[in-house]
């Protein structure tokens, strides 16, 4: 599987978005489209940047009860989106629902992820909200292992897993990572972050960029920038 850069086009409205993706004129990056504006513009949204010939990350972390996930999916598998996600946390047996849901009658679906843990949870939140004991670690790498045996393609992991995802779950496990930023970039909010580059060399398969490149000032030059140092 090749290597790519996702752009995460966390934006509030369809105007916004459009106007940094015609910034992007006659090349098509892989977008990433979250909660905030998918609840902003709903599936039209999808249908539009799909129709301007882009691939589609939807990223709306699905955790529910087996059959509502499966029937969301199955609405989800409509949109032709390229990868969609849910939380691994939400069990072996959600997971294998979503799957029946999102697999079409021809037997094609997109790329499913799943979230293990969330990056704004620590050893101490998991410990004392969540009520796990277990180092973090470990947990990553069983709900990884989880989603594997329930028939998903990969996860969302920070990219300092990414290595230890593929040397538990098989190196044809996707792993798609958040938290990458320049070397001379701003790190933001992120705490655990790492460059293109070294994302590329601890094994990414894809990594989601968000303000590195939609809060440059020039988009198209950032974009470029980090499919050089990610894809070479």
């Amino acid at each position: 599987m090749g290597r790519d850069v996702i752009i995460a086009c966390d934006f509030a409205s369809a105007e916004d978005t459009f106007k940094f993706l015609d910034k992007f004129e006659g090349k098509k990056p892989f977008v990433k489209i979250g909660m905030e504006l998918y609840y902003a513009e709903g599936p039209s949204i999808v249908k539009e940047i799909k129709k301007r010939g882009h691939k589609i990350f939807l990223d709306l972390k699905l955790h529910d009860i087996p059959n509502t996930v499966k029937k969301a999916m199955a609405v989800l598998s409509n949109l032709d989106v390229d990868m969609t996600n849910l939380h691994a946390s939400g069990t072996k047996r959600m997971m294998e629902a979503a799957i029946e849901g999102l697999t079409k009658p021809d037997g094609t679906r997109p790329i499913l992820i799943a979230v293990t843990q969330l990056t704004s949870t620590d050893q101490e939140s998991m410990e004392n909200d969540l009520l796990i004991k277990e180092p973090i670690d470990k947990v990553v790498m069983h709900y990884a292992s989880c989603a594997k045996a329930a028939g998903l393609d990969g996860v969302v992991c920070s990219p300092l897993e990414a290595g230890k995802v593929h040397d538990t779950c098989g190196k044809d496990f996707v792993t798609v990572t958040p938290g990458v930023r320049f070397a001379d970039g701003d790190k933001g909010d992120q705490k655990r972050v790492m460059t293109p580059e070294e994302a590329k060399k601890i094994g990414s398969d894809y990594i989601v960029v968000g303000r590195p490149i939609t809060a440059a000032e020039d988009p198209v030059a950032a974009y470029e920038r980090c499919c050089r140092e990610f894809i070479g």
